[in-house]
């Protein structure tokens, strides 16, 4: 079932609160009941029947009070986790929405603390803040009245007192949002640096850098703590003051009851308990100035999941991309990754359908974006791609991405068994297929002597691999998912000679089927039988043809391939 609003409240949180309530106003109840004992021992009206109803009453009290905790506080948790969970699932759909730009633009970070930090923190909203908060001021309602029966001016001195608690929760709430805030934002920089340097810890060995980035990370987090502290030296101080000004009432109160209870027209009893209630509504107040000062604090966390919540989601329509052919055509597509700063300019192009079309040119000249642009990892600032003769601007991505099968430099595997990590390209697919895909992918036989086999574990991002090893099981994904485009972005670089040659045979192999292929490769060796070579430059097609013509052209292609026979020879 799709949820709507990820923050509704069920009916066991609601049950939860109700009870917590009542466990409240019984709690105050026990003041009433010692009340009665002591006016039963001054009045000298000690009866054995007298205290057994006493007593029984008290018991009675405890019991309810007893099962509305219990109950109440097992519900709130049952349904505020249940809430938390809510969360967790629409986040986890809505990440699959979010354009995957998004994740590339310094968002990790701040996706990673939302989903754990904010979302742990909303949580301790309703399983622990919200009962108290509740509780505690039932209480203090019930105290306050309990007084004013006893003797109303004292009662009045306390409701002015207890009114300042708006002003003092005023002044914390903003002392929250100032800083509460500005701590969440850097939290989420925190995260994201802590995640490079882990994720980047052997680059930071090999070239002695430890130090510095760990400088960096040290320095995110005195941030956070400056701010943390900044936020805790202000924060503390306004409630204390306010509790000075709770416990200040009690001598006030003092004073004022005394002069009935001298003249006789206030019991003794009643004094005794009226000189008690300031006190325990500073303990009270102090209790309910803390929690509203974290719930507000948790409050900032709740907001910044509804901003991922009320993220723009990707447009486009959800019908699947059924077309005929799968020939693919850039019409005029201009693209920047920097406002002003264009990567492809006006670029227009076709790969014909189930042809070999290979894109050559110097780094950084926006290869690797015309696959980013097929996939609609991105959108285009201008122009049209189509697929099949049907522009895929107005197509989910999701659509697109199923009629794609990619195999890229870096290679991203799950910290799970070989067999599970290929069989992500095709759910449903049999062992039999898995094994047929690896040996299509030349990686069987090294995975045979492996002494689990297939069901070898790999290690996070597969770091229990070599490079060349990683790289042909993603070809062997590629493989089992049997899209009709195939794109491959340099898919041999940075290996070996002995991996290169055997990641070389398994895309031999990929391309004997009929696909529509895009390839991206950095040594031109491995696209010179290709049907189409397309040279980029200054983010434009400035030559295109096959490997002879392009030679014949004598122009930049030419120059490349001759470089490249000079450093082979």
């Amino acid at each position: 079932m799709k949820i709507k609003n990820p923050f509704q409240k069920n009916f066991r949180f609601v049950l939860g609160v109700v009870f917590t309530v009542l466990e409240g106003l019984l709690s105050a109840s026990v003041y009433m009941t010692l009340y009665m004992l002591i006016l039963m021992l001054l009045d000298n009206n000690v009866t054995l029947e007298n205290l057994l109803k006493l007593t029984g009453l008290i018991a009675a009290i405890f019991l309810v009070r007893l099962i509305a905790y219990a109950f109440g506080y097992t519900q709130g948790q049952i349904g505020g986790g249940a809430v938390s969970r809510q969360i967790r699932l629409f986040l986890g759909d809505k990440f699959k929405k979010i354009p995957l730009s998004r994740f590339t633009q310094g968002q990790v970070g701040q996706y990673v603390n939302v989903m754990t930090s904010d979302v742990s923190g909303y949580e301790q909203i309703l399983t622990h803040k919200t009962g108290n908060l509740v509780k505690n001021i039932s209480l203090s309602v019930m105290l306050l009245l309990f007084v004013c029966y006893m003797y109303l001016p004292a009662g009045l001195i306390l409701l002015v007192v207890s009114l300042l608690f708006v002003p003092n929760m005023w002044l914390s709430f903003r002392i929250v949002k100032k800083y509460g805030t500005a701590r969440n934002t850097i939290c989420a920089e925190a995260v994201s640096s802590i995640v490079e340097y882990i994720s980047g810890i052997q680059t930071l060995r090999a070239y002695n850098m430890c130090g510095v980035k760990n400088l960096t990370t040290t320095d995110v987090l005195k941030k956070y703590s400056d701010v943390s502290y900044k936020y805790e030296a202000l924060g503390i101080p306004v409630a204390f003051t306010f509790n000075i000004l709770t416990w200040l009432s009690l001598p006030v109160v003092m004073l004022v009851a005394s002069k009935p209870w001298l003249a006789g027209t206030l019991h003794s009893v009643d004094y005794l308990m009226v000189c008690m209630m300031p006190m325990l509504l500073a303990k009270l107040y102090m209790a309910i100035s803390v929690d509203l000062f974290g719930y507000k604090n948790m409050m900032i966390s709740k907001q910044k999941i509804k901003d991922v919540v009320n993220e723009q989601e990707e447009t486009g329509s959800t019908a699947p991309l059924i077309t005929k052919t799968h020939e693919i055509t850039f019409q005029n597509v201009g693209f920047s990754y920097v406002p002003g700063e264009p990567v492809l300019k006006d670029t227009s192009f076709i790969v014909p359908d189930q042809k070999l079309t290979a894109i050559v040119g110097d780094s950084g000249s926006g290869k690797s974006t015309i696959l980013n642009l097929i996939s609609k990892y991105y959108e285009v600032d201008s122009g049209i791609i189509c697929i099949g003769g049907r522009a895929i601007n107005q197509i989910a991505a999701e659509q697109v991405l199923e009629q794609i099968s990619m195999v890229d430099q870096d290679v991203f595997l799950f910290d799970d068994t070989i067999r599970e990590n290929i069989r992500h390209a095709r759910p449903d697919a049999t062992d039999e297929e898995i094994e047929a895909a690896c040996r299509e992918a030349n990686c069987d036989s090294f995975i045979r002597k492996m002494e689990k086999g297939y069901d070898t574990p790999i290690g996070e991002n597969g770091n229990l691999l070599s490079g060349g090893e990683r790289q042909r099981l993603s070809i062997a994904r590629a493989i089992l998912k049997s899209s009709p485009i195939l794109l491959l972005d340099e898919a041999t670089a940075s290996l070996d000679i002995e991996n290169e040659l055997a990641v070389k045979q398994a895309i031999a192999n990929l391309l004997k089927e009929k696909k529509t292929v895009v390839m991206i490769a950095h040594t031109l060796s491995i696209v010179k039988n290709a049907e189409q070579i397309l040279v980029l430059s200054g983010g434009r097609i400035t030559e295109s043809g096959t490997h002879e013509e392009l030679l014949a052209k004598n122009g930049k292609y030419a120059a490349m391939w001759n470089a490249e026979q000079q450093l082979s020879a």
